[in-house]
């Protein structure tokens, strides 16, 4: 039976619309509908743990079967939750955003790694960039990356974002936002970040000329996501 479902606030932002239609065996239940929601939704996946969901205008345990016709919402925090520090996203991406996960009262420097698209490559004109990701996989290694950094810099906080679509020169790709109690430690850390990003965050990249196009890797030697993991020696 198909099941209709609103989205609210942060979800509907991310879904980039306001209800979405999901197909689900009779007798489903609240659970089972979640998780065809974040198998179909990926980008939805991460904040659908923090929401509740109402059925007919009434909160639904998980174990609640659905019928069909039933009216079902997916409802955030009503303070909107937080906004995720690592994200795959179709949006825009936003600098003061990112600056706005990682501050806090003990952090003296906050770096920002900006990656935009540029025009040429090696001499070889690009018209726009093609970005697509596993998006479930891209966003938990990012996660990995964090604690990584966390390790090897205590007291850091980390946000990353990464676009995906087609971007247009001098468009935003990446933004990586780093908070660290002293300055030296944001520059070295902003470098990993980046860097171990390219190596095992499963984010691909097409350049389209104007006379065809290619798929292109991080250009720094054979790709190898199983490497030793610190990619700045």
């Amino acid at each position: 039976m198909n099941v209709k479902v609103l989205l609210f606030a942060g979800l509907a932002d991310l879904a980039g619309t306001r209800d979405i239609t999901v197909e689900v065996a009779a007798g489903a239940t609240v659970e089972t509908l979640l998780q065809s929601i974040a198998e179909l939704h990926p980008e939805l996946a991460r904040l659908l743990s923090s929401c509740f969901v109402s059925v007919n205008q009434e909160y639904a345990m998980p174990t609640q079967p659905l019928s069909s016709g039933d009216e079902v919402a997916i409802l955030p925090p009503v303070s909107g939750g937080e906004e995720p520090r690592f994200a795959v996203t179709t949006e825009p991406l936003q600098v003061e955003k990112l600056i706005s996960l990682v501050s806090h009262a003990n952090a003296g420097a906050v770096l920002t790694f900006i990656g935009t698209v540029r025009e040429y490559t090696q001499g070889q004109r690009t018209t726009y960039l093609s970005y697509e990701a596993y998006i479930p996989m891209a966003v938990a290694k990012m996660e990995q990356i964090a604690a990584e950094l966390e390790e090897r810099w205590p007291g850091i906080r980390v946000a990353m974002h990464h676009r995906i679509g087609e971007l247009a020169i001098e468009e935003i790709a990446v933004i990586i936002a780093v908070a660290t109690p002293h300055r030296n430690a944001s520059f070295e850390a902003g470098r990993y970040a980046i860097e171990r990003l390219k190596q095992i965050v499963p984010i691909w990249k097409k350049e389209i000329w104007q006379d065809g196009g290619e798929w292109k890797g991080h250009q720094q030697g054979p790709w190898n996501p199983l490497a030793p993991m610190d990619p700045i020696g």
